[in-house]
Formats: structure tokens, sequence, C-alpha cells
């Protein structure tokens, strides 16, 4: 994929981001901040592309006439629709940008209405109950929250946007079982502040992971396919691994203590535990390669409602 057909991509995925209108001040910051930080990883720039969309410089004819291949096309649409359902279910707004999107790729309308019906049901399925969700010991539950890291850590191995897309609801899922686990009922909005508030957004985090796979060419059907993408895991240091691991972990803390830690001492647990978990990433790197290979990505639903 060239680089104008990549511009195109991310440049979709940030007017999907902002086509609600309804991101706050914190998702904003951090939208620009994936912006700048994937700047360094590519030649394109990126925080220009993410001001020109801010600004309305851009035109949704425009950022789609560089896409001539039906797989850029269909992978920009994927991609849009995930952005959409990062933090939850899709709004009217985005029903209609997805809509007029769709329109403007020449989408057959059948297939992308599927896509997009899947995507959703992977977000929705975040935080329903799952049928473990009960209490477990301190053991138990470090076990539960390094299988969920290494879960995540093989999803991102994965070219499939839906694999990306399941990465944030299995996450949520781990909080709310956490939770539980020490007698507090979570529900989404509850376990989506616990993420914002140690630093970590939904869309900003979807739009980092689905970046670096981009523009290291391991997204969608033109990025190589499984094989190539266990082979160039470093593209995307283990973020998945590692962002699991450290919300797991002080997650714990918060509902074991009941829930009496500041804002202040969460981030900063956060990030210690972020550090820590990025110097795991290679003693696990095998088994994330190794779960890769027996993840069955038509499952994937399923597999986010069961946790």
């Amino acid at each position: 994929m060239n680089d104008k057909e990549q511009q195109a991509i991310l440049t979709l995925c940030l007017m999907a981001a902002f086509a609600d209108g309804g991101k706050d001040e914190r998702e904003r910051a951090e939208i620009k901040r994936i912006a700048d930080a994937l700047a360094g990883a590519d030649s394109l720039n990126i925080p220009a592309l993410y001001q020109d969309v801010l600004l309305k410089r851009v035109t949704l004819a425009s950022a789609v006439a560089p896409l001539e291949s039906p797989e850029a096309r269909q992978l920009a649409y994927e991609m849009a629709v995930c952005v959409c359902d990062a933090d939850g279910t899709q709004s009217d707004a985005e029903r209609a940008f997805l809509a007029e999107l769709r329109t403007a790729l020449g989408l057959d309308a059948g297939a992308a209405q599927a896509y997009s019906a899947q995507a959703e049901s992977i977000a929705a399925a975040a935080v329903a109950p799952a049928a473990h969700a009960s209490t477990m010991s301190g053991a138990e539950l470090d076990k539960s929250i390094l299988d969920a890291s290494i879960l995540n850590g093989a999803l991102e191995l994965l070219p499939e946007t839906l694999a990306t897309m399941a990465i944030i609801p299995l996450q949520m899922k781990l909080v709310y079982c956490i939770g539980k686990s020490y007698g507090f009922e979570l529900d989404r909005g509850h376990v989506k502040d616990f993420l914002a508030t140690v630093g970590v957004g939904l869309t900003s985090q979807y739009l980092e992971q689905a970046g670096r796979k981009l523009l290291g060419g391991l997204l969608g059907k033109l990025g190589g396919g499984l094989l190539r993408g266990l082979g160039n895991q470093a593209v995307s240091s283990g973020m998945s691994f590692a962002s699991t691991y450290a919300l797991g972990h002080v997650a714990k803390r918060y509902y074991a203590g009941g829930r009496t830690l500041s804002t202040q001492m969460l981030q900063e647990a956060f990030g210690a535990m972020l550090g820590e978990a990025k110097g795991l990433h290679s003693r696990y790197l095998p088994d994330m390669q190794a779960r890769a290979r027996t993840l069955d990505t038509a499952k994937l639903v399923n597999m986010v409602r069961g946790g």
C-alpha cells in the first residue's frame, strides 16, 4: 500500500473519530498524541492530517479519491467502522457518516452492513456478564490477567480489523470481572471511566493499534497475513499485551482496596505497571504467537462474549 492510500485511510479514521462530535477534551488530546506518535513511525505528516480533519479542511470525496483498489477501499471502511465502535455502539451521527462513506467508496451495501453489525456485536459484548464472572483468589486473578494479556497480544498479531477491534472489549471485560470478584457490580460507563482515568482512551487506543499495523503493512488482506504478522510483531511493540497487563493489575489493586486510590495514584500505578509489562513482553511473545495460530477470527463475537 502506497503513502497516498495510507494517508487516505488514516484521514478517514480521524474523520470517523470525530463524526459524532462527542469527544471530550481528554480524548481529543489523546487522539492528538496518537497522531504525533504515529508520525514518528512513518514519513506521513499525520499531525497535519489531524488538523485538517479537526478544522474540516478535508472532504469525504477528497479523502477517498486516492483509494483505487477494492481491497484498500474495503480496509478503509472496516477501519472507520471499528473507530466508530471503539467507544461503544454507533450513534446516529456515526451511522450517517458510515453510510455516506460506504456510498463514496462504492461498496456493496449488504456486505458493508454485515461487517458493521459484527463490529457492533463485539462492542456491545464488552461488559456483558461472563459465565465465570465470580469471586476469584488473588492467584486466579493474576492468571486471568496474564491469560487476557497473551490473548490480546495474539489478537494484535492478526491482520483482520475485527481482531484489533476485539482487544478493547476484552480489556473492558477483564476490568469488569476483576471488579465483580471484589464485590463491585460495574456497568459499561464505570469501566470506560476507569480506563479513561488511568489514561487509556478507547477510540485513541484503537487508532494507535490499527494505525501502527496499517503503517507496518500488517493490517488487512494487503498486509501479508498471519505469518508476516508473527515475524514483525515489533511494529506495535506488544502494546496490547502491555496495556492489558497493566490495566488488569491496576484494577486488581484499585478494587481490592475498595476504590480509594486517587486519580494521580491510579495514573502513576498504571505507568509503572506498563513499564513492567513491556519488560515481560519478550518472555511471553512465544505464547502470543502460539495463541495467534489457533485463533478463529470467525468466532470473535463469541470469544468476547465469553471473556
